[in-house]
């Protein structure tokens, strides 16, 4: 689970994000140990933040967001994080956004605990009083003066993530001013059921994946491209049809003059015969008979040859286009 806790000063973020992080065996990131364990380790980032804070000035957003990004990357947080103390503003928010993208994770919730600021008031003012009673010494950041300077700027800077984390769908918003085992409960009743829905999205991505676009895609690729030879095919094969028709009409002719040719001598040779034509006839027309024969053969191939040359001819034009 990665998480950000929101709220203004005394909601009660600090005690439930410690019982977040023991139920669900995530770790809490608090700005302020993160800037200092960086500082302590002397990393890159961690130089950058000390030079800035011994100078006496704020940490700018894109330092502070350079050592989330090396913090998130170590295995305990591999499980998940509670963001305590960060984000406080939008423009934040949007470069926590673009961080998470770039290491492909994303904010599950951002849980607000709403209060009522008065109540909040009266609740210092009792603990302030109490103390005092009991000779104990009292912080000088607890105190009412202080608080209603913390929740002024908490509305100024951070409130503004209500609505930001409310557009995104990424806002839960719990009852603050109920008792902390009854927050507790509701927060964890609450990111239970956003738990099953990511359960439940998962076998309907898996399912999705059987069909992928590709694969259906394909057959319709193979009907486009049948359907584009098709008539590429129809076009080399119609002049070579035309080429076969051609070539079987000039055999017919061929044919019908042979025979017509070989029927001549016979018929001369019949009437030769009744009329009791000499030897010398008889050569006569077989001479003529076997030049005919020759003549047919010739014709044939010629014709055949000529056929077969336009035929190659097409096909090569076809080939070319």
């Amino acid at each position: 689970m990665r998480l950000i806790l929101l709220g203004p000063p005394g909601a009660g973020k600090g005690t439930q994000a410690q019982r977040l992080v023991t139920r669900h065996g995530i770790v809490q990131l608090s700005t302020g140990d993160m800037l200092r364990a960086a500082v302590a380790a002397e990393t890159e980032i961690g130089l950058k933040a000390k030079d800035i804070m011994a100078a006496g000035g704020l940490v700018p957003d894109e330092v502070v967001i350079g050592i989330i990004s090396d913090r998130i990357e170590q295995a305990d947080a591999s499980n998940g994080f509670i963001l305590d103390g960060f984000p406080r503003t939008v423009p934040q928010a949007e470069a926590l956004d673009v961080l998470l993208k770039s290491k492909g994770l994303n904010l599950d919730a951002a849980v607000e605990l709403r209060v009522n600021e008065s109540a909040l008031l009266e609740r210092v003012e009792t603990r302030v009083a109490e103390m005092m009673a009991r000779g104990e010494a009292v912080r000088a950041d607890d105190t009412p003066d202080v608080l209603s300077k913390r929740l002024a700027a908490y509305r100024a800077s951070t409130e503004p993530l209500i609505d930001y984390y409310s557009e995104k769908r990424k806002l839960i918003t719990i009852n603050g001013m109920m008792s902390i085992d009854e927050v507790t409960l509701e927060i964890d009743r609450v990111l239970a059921a956003i738990r099953d829905d990511s359960g439940s999205a998962k076998p309907a991505r898996k399912a999705a994946k059987k069909v992928p676009a590709k694969k259906s895609a394909a057959p319709k690729k193979a009907a486009k491209a049948k359907a584009a030879k098709a008539p590429a095919k129809k076009a080399v094969k119609a002049p070579a049809k035309k080429a076969k028709v051609a070539k079987k009409a000039a055999k017919k002719v061929v044919k019908k003059a042979a025979k017509k040719a070989v029927k001549a001598p016979k018929k001369a040779g019949k009437a030769a015969s009744k009329a009791k034509t000499t030897k010398s006839t008889k050569k006569t027309v077989k001479k003529a008979a076997k030049t005919v024969k020759k003549t047919v053969k010739k014709a044939v191939a010629k014709v055949a040859k000529k056929s077969a040359k336009s035929v190659r001819k097409l096909a090569k034009k076809r080939a070319k286009r």
